[in-house]
C-alpha cells in the first residue's frame, strides 16, 4: 500500500494521534520513513537519552523507538500511550512487564533480516577462515615484494567444506546461516539452549555442540537467561579452537573471557559485530585487540542492508496502523 508521507491523512475515528519517533538516526539516510495512513501528528528525535525519553513521549498515543530505552517510570508518566512499535526484532529495550500492567501492546519486526545478517556472518567467518583481513593488511605494507615470490604463506588459510559449525538458535536467521553453511559443504548444528535437556533430536547437546563445532556462530536473543551464557568455561570445552561469530545480541558472550580464550590459544579468531555496550566504553577488552589478525569488529551493521533497513521500517508502520485498525501484529 502507498503511504503519503504528509501529515493529513485517512481520518480514523476522527483522532489525531500522537506518534513520537525516539531515534530517526538508528537508520539509515537511504531508508524511505514512510507514515502511517491514518490522521496523526508526528513528532521525530534524532536520538534520545534515556533520560529524554520520558518527557518526550509524555502526552503520546503511540511510539516508534529502536534503541532509545522505554522503562517503568517512562511509562508512568505517558497515560496517554496505548502502543509501541519497536523498529527491532530485539524488544530489550521497553519494559516489557510494566506494558503489560499499563495495557501497553508491544509489537516488533521479524524476518526481515533474513538475509543480510547471515551474510554478514559468513563475511566474517570467510574472513577469519581465509585471513583475509591480515593479508591485505601484508599487502599494503609490501610483504608481497618483500617475499619475493608469487606468493607467501604468513597467515592460516582453512576451507569451509567439511567443518561443522554450530547454530546457537534456531529461528529463521539460524535457519539461513544452516542453508549457506549446507551450501559451503560444512555441518550445521543447531545447538541445544545451555542447561535444557529432551528438546530432541534435532538439537545437538550444548556440551556435544561445544566440542564438535569448528565455527560457533550466535543469533539468540539477549534475556537473563543467555546473558553470559559462553565463559571460560566454555572456552574451554572447545576442543577444536573454533572461531566464535556474535551477530546476535551483545552481553551474550563474556568478552574479557573471549580475549582470555584468544591469549590461551583455545579459539582461532572472534568475529564480533555487536559488543555489551554500545558505542562501546573505551575500556572495552575487545578494543584492546583490534590490531590482531584473527579479530575482526564491526559496528553493529550485520542487520543493516539497505533492503532490509527498509523492509524494518515498512513492518514498524504496519504495526501502527494494525494496531489502529483493531488488529495488531506481531505483538511480543
Amino acid at each position: 500500500m502507498k503511504r503519503e508521507k504528509t501529515h493529513e491523512t485517512v481520518t480514523v475515528n476522527r483522532m489525531t494521534r500522537k506518534i513520537v519517533f525516539l531515534d530517526r538516526l538508528t537508520l539509515g539516510p537511504s531508508v524511505e520513513v514512510t507514515r502511517p495512513a491514518f490522521d496523526h501528528e508526528w513528532i521525530e528525535h534524532d536520538r534520545s537519552a534515556p533520560d529524554e525519553v520520558a518527557q518526550r513521549i509524555a502526552d503520546a498515543d503511540l511510539l516508534v523507538t529502536n534503541k532509545a530505552p522505554v522503562r517503568a517510570a517512562a511509562l508512568a508518566g505517558a497515560p496517554r500511550l496505548k502502543m509501541i512499535s519497536v523498529a527491532a526484532t530485539g524488544y530489550d529495550v521497553v519494559d516489557i512487564d510494566a506494558c503489560r500492567q499499563r495495557g501497553i501492546s508491544v509489537s516488533n519486526v521479524r524476518g526481515y533480516a533474513v538475509n543480510t545478517v547471515p551474510e554478514h556472518t559468513f563475511a566474517l567467518i570467510l574472513a577469519l577462515r581465509r585471513s583475509i583481513v591480515p593479508y591485505r593488511a601484508s599487502v599494503m605494507a609490501g610483504r608481497w615484494q618483500e617475499a619475493g615470490t608469487f606468493c607467501y604463506f604468513d597467515y592460516p588459510i582453512r576451507d569451509l567444506s567439511g567443518s561443522t559449525i554450530a547454530i546457537m538458535g534456531e529461528g529463521s536467521i539460524g535457519q539461513s546461516v544452516a542453508a549457506i553453511a549446507r551450501a559451503f559443504g560444512m555441518t550445521p548444528l543447531f545447538v541445544a539452549h545451555k542447561g535444557v535437556d529432551g528438546l530432541g533430536p534435532l538439537y545437538t547437546p550444548w556440551q556435544e555442540a561445544l566440542e564438535r563445532a569448528d565455527i560457533i556462530s550466535i543469533h539468540a536473543p539477549l534475556t537473563p537467561a543467555t546473558k553470559g551464557m559462553i565463559g571460560m568455561a566454555e572456552f574451554r570445552a572447545m576442543k577444536r579452537r573454533p572461531i566464535i561469530i556474535n551477530c546476535s545480541r551483545g552481553g551474550l558472550v563474556d568478552e574479557a573471557a573471549l580475549v582470555r580464550a584468544l591469549d590461551e590459544g583455545l579459539i582461532s579468531g572472534a568475529g564480533f559485530d555487536v559488543l555489551t555496550s554500545e558505542p562501546p566504553a573505551d575500556d572495552n577488552p575487545l578494543l584492546s585487540i583490534l590490531d590482531r589478525p584473527d579479530v575482526i569488529v564491526t559496528p553493529h551493521v550485520a542487520w543493516a542492508s539497505e533492503g532490509a533497513q527498509q523492509n524494518l521500517w515498512n513492518q514498524t508502520i504496519e504495526a501502527l496502523e494494525a494496531f489502529v485498525s483493531g488488529k495488531p501484529v506481531r505483538e511480543v
